[in-house]
């Protein structure tokens, strides 16, 4: 029985621990990535954690010939694709927009071509909370208004969603969008996480980057909002939490009617403040972590949580690791890659 899973972007942070939990479950993940965002290293390390090297291609999505080929040499074998690959820095997007609406729109309307051409009807799509914006009311349901983008990025997953809902109607494809809210964290094994070349882009990192000395102190923007304790608020997801869900989102894709999309909010349905996640990290790991509010960053939102009501009902997804675990794996992580440095 065909078991092959097309996965893009499959060595980046969240692809890598996806594919890690479909070999677990006896999937045969199939990687492309252009490793402009990722390392090809990341095969042994999956091997390492699984006993098994995945396949890998290294393919640029926006080339479509190259993509029909990967379709051609594995026509009849896919039995869905799980759609990372894009550019994903919410600041680098606001300086080269044209490049992030270029790679990520041609290469989803690349993919989903290859998929109408080769027989392949189910997809499962990487997106963001970020189309809820400052959402109106919370938790935040998958009913929520969509709101205009804050950023280039940001409106990117947006228009993916909107072309794969045009999509469902025109071709026989089977799409679910996974909204997620904030991974972090990192398999238990500290071999694979989130690896970062120059400063953090995510509270998670700054915070273990902080308490390993890396960084002077955590800098929080605002400790003015309308929270509890001046703070934003988010919610924070184990990354292998995300990856769990995309293979219960794959299945559930696979047993839907031909021309189906469907939206599903993946968090913990928690929200936690900026000091909810130092104080929790203090308490994890025993560190103490310096730290300076400063001014409001622009765009920030402030506070946004997922109702986790309708995956944990109709795709049977529900959250196994609390705060802790996740930032004890977060700051394993960071001393895993310290002694590899």
């Amino acid at each position: 029985m065909a078991n092959k899973v097309l996965v893009t972007g499959g060595l980046g942070y969240i692809g890598s621990h996806t594919v890690v939990e479909l070999i677990n479950q006896g999937y045969d993940p199939l990687i492309i990535d252009n490793l402009s965002n990722s390392d090809v290293s990341v095969l042994e390390r999956i091997e390492k954690i699984t006993g098994k090297r995945p396949e890998f291609q290294q393919v640029e999505m926006r080339d479509k010939e190259q993509l029909q080929e990967v379709f051609w040499s594995n026509n009849n074998q896919i039995i869905g694709v799980i759609h990372f690959a894009a550019v994903l820095l919410v600041g680098e997007s606001v300086e080269q927009p044209l490049h992030y609406y270029y790679n990520n729109l041609t290469s989803t309307i690349n993919l989903l071509e290859c998929m109408n051409e080769f027989d392949v009807h189910s997809i499962v799509f990487s997106s963001s909370c970020t189309v809820y914006g400052n959402p109106d009311n919370l938790p935040v349901s998958e009913e929520a208004p969509i709101k205009p983008a804050i950023s280039p990025y940001g409106n990117t997953k947006k228009i993916c969603e909107d072309i794969l809902r045009d999509a469902s109607v025109a071709h026989p494809i089977k799409v679910v969008s996974l909204r997620y809210f904030n991974p972090i964290g990192a398999h238990e094994s500290s071999l694979i996480g989130e690896f970062q070349s120059g400063p953090p882009h995510h509270l998670v990192p700054y915070i273990t980057e902080t308490a390993s000395g890396k960084r002077d102190k955590l800098n929080i923007f605002g400790g003015d909002w309308n929270t509890a304790d001046g703070t934003c608020i988010r919610d924070y997801i184990h990354v292998s939490d995300v990856a769990d869900a995309h293979i219960d989102a794959m299945e559930f894709a696979n047993k839907q009617s031909e021309n189906s999309f469907n939206v599903f909010n993946i968090g913990s349905g928690n929200g936690y403040s900026v000091l909810d996640m130092v104080n929790s990290f203090e308490k994890a790991t025993g560190i103490k972590i310096p730290y300076e509010i400063v001014e409001r960053r622009p765009g920030d939102v402030e506070a946004v949580y997922a109702d986790t009501t309708k995956s944990e009902t109709e795709l049977g997804f529900k959250t196994k690791r609390g705060l802790e675990e996740m930032l004890k794996s977060a700051w394993d992580w960071e001393q895993a890659l310290a002694k590899e440095s």
